[in-house]
């Protein structure tokens, strides 16, 4: 798709790092913690924020 904000990915590798364990493979799930753990009031960022964290859990980059 292109490249990320950096505030995507800074956003992503700090809830990666303080709630790893609870993300999966599944991008529905992790959109749902996303939600539950920050206070972000748009969607397209929480969807955008939720789809790098599975992206980085899927190839193991993170």
């Amino acid at each position: 798709m292109g490249i990320k904000p950096s505030y995507i990915k800074s956003l992503g590798l700090e809830l990666i790092s303080g709630y790893g364990n609870r993300f999966s493979h599944n991008f529905d799930e992790n959109k749902q913690i996303v939600a539950e753990v920050t206070t972000i009031e748009s969607k397209r960022v929480r969807n955008r924020v939720a789809g790098y964290i599975t992206r980085k859990i899927n190839t193991g980059r993170h």
